[in-house]
């Protein structure tokens, strides 16, 4: 008895789909209906239903066709489904796992400029060859580059649904369509034990001649898959976990429907006291302490309001965090970490925090140090966990769209420019300026910032620099 109940053939145009499904219904237990979720037709171009159930009630609910694939009786039946198909179903058929899953890839170049062809020649079917229709077709880069991150980008959320749901797939290749013992493989992961002894032959291949013989300029095609980054080679690596949205750490105006979003290290004193000032308030007036039902609710009740977050440039920051959290040794200083840091990891950081004999010399060692730790810290490698403070600033806002992104991103130098404009978009009109930020202590960044430290941070903060748009800070 077979383990599935109905299953799904994912795949593109011009992968060989039509040729698979032919060869799946050749099988007695098995039956395909085609593109059964395409949103412009059921099943088949001028097709009026599948299993009785119309394009309009299909429309209506798409789960309504579902059931009646699922429930053909006598049969496992299954449809072909592509990324731009009925996206109403897909997270059910992923989620099943009584579907059983087939992937069907073919080469991107291949399929692309095969898909060229049948627009030219309207034929997307070939059963006779005498009436094959031939085009040669103009190469589109830009096209083409589009069409490879569609189908990546599919693969991958299917790659990822699998994975999470500990399922698996059975995956054909556009060579193996051609191999009876393949198809028969098929069957047998199906639950059918019948096998075919050789392959339906009725649908022909439409363009056998080699690429440069498809298309008009050849030479364009190998200056587009030089820019393709087919390997991920310009990667930015990223091993931090996923952070949430640290609702609590909200603040909002105490009258003023603003909502301040804080990523750590960053300007948050001055932020907090221009958003107090809009009020004529303390800090201490602010609100703060949200959790999900109480943010939702304070949104609900202040009509068009505004959420920002500030980021800071990752040198400074950096330095701030290293400055705050770990050469200063009072209120809001990591203590367990500093000790490790300086017993385990050797920072050279002084004990009891910097006395009269830390120099600047002695900061810029120290600095540099703690860089080399959080490298391997943002790369996994520490023992540490990965801190707010030092974590990625991308990373922070990212985790922010669990419950809203910010309306504004605001940059640390903007601020003056761009605060005041978001308060006059909830109705302020009379704004007071944002304050600069204080030198951090005991030694100024200014003092010790040169190209080495500059590169030290942007090998660190890559991610940041490129999603954010940092330039070197001085």
């Amino acid at each position: 008895m077979s383990k599935f109940d109905y299953f799904v053939v994912f795949a593109e145009m011009r992968t060989g789909s039509n040729f698979l499904e032919t060869n799946i219904n050749a099988f007695e237990g098995l039956s395909c209906h085609g593109e059964a979720f395409n949103p412009h037709f059921i099943g088949y171009p001028n097709r009026d239903d599948v299993l009785g159930v119309t394009l309009e009630q299909r429309t209506a609910d798409p789960m309504v066709l579902l059931r009646a694939i699922k429930d053909e009786a006598g049969l496992m039946s299954g449809f072909r489904y592509f990324h731009d198909h009925d996206p109403r179903i897909l997270e059910t058929i992923l989620n099943d796992q009584r579907c059983a899953k087939i992937v069907l890839t073919r080469n991107p170049l291949d399929s692309y400029v095969s898909w060229k062809i049948a627009q030219a020649t309207g034929q997307w079917k070939l059963t006779d060859v005498r009436r094959r229709r031939d085009s040669k077709v103009r190469f589109d880069g830009v096209e083409f580059k589009r069409h490879v991150e569609e189908l990546q980008d599919f693969q991958v959320t299917l790659m990822k649904a699998l994975q999470t749901s500990g399922q698996t797939a059975f995956y054909v290749a556009y060579e193996d369509l051609q191999d009876v013992a393949v198809m028969n493989g098929l069957a047998r992961y199906l639950g059918v034990e019948e096998s075919l002894p050789a392959l339906d032959t009725s649908l022909k291949r439409q363009n056998p001649s080699a690429l440069s013989e498809k298309v008009s300029n050849f030479a364009d095609v190998s200056l587009a898959l030089a820019e393709l980054d087919r390997f991920n080679l310009n990667r930015t690596p990223n091993f931090e976990p996923r952070r949430g949205a640290v609702v609590p750490s909200y603040l909002a105006g105490a009258v003023v429907p603003l909502l301040y979003m804080p990523v750590r290290s960053g300007p948050e004193a001055e932020v907090a006291s221009w958003l107090a000032g809009l009020d004529e308030v303390p800090t201490s007036g602010l609100l703060t302490d949200f959790n999900q039902k109480s943010l939702r609710k304070w949104k609900r009740g202040n009509k068009g309001h505004r959420t920002f977050t500030v980021v800071r440039h990752p040198v400074p920051r950096v330095h701030a965090a290293f400055c705050d959290r770990i050469l200063k040794t009072g209120e809001g200083s990591y203590t367990k970490i500093r000790n490790t840091l300086r017993k385990v990891y050797k920072l050279p950081i002084p004990k009891d925090g910097p006395g009269s004999d830390y120099d600047v010399s002695a900061h810029r060692e120290a600095f540099l140090a703690f860089l080399d730790f959080v490298k391997a810290n943002l790369l996994g490698q520490t023992s540490i966990r990965q801190d707010a403070h030092w974590a990625t600033q991308s990373g922070a806002v990212q985790g922010f769209g669990d419950m809203a992104l910010p309306d504004m991103i605001i940059r640390e130098e903007e601020m003056a420019s761009y605060l005041p404009a978001l308060a006059m978009q909830v109705g302020r009109s009379s704004v007071p300026d944002p304050d600069a930020a204080a030198p951090d202590t005991p030694v100024p960044l200014d003092a010790i910032y040169d190209e080495e430290i500059e590169a030290r941070v942007r090998d660190i903060y890559q991610r940041d620099y490129l999603i954010f748009g940092f330039e070197a800070w001085r």
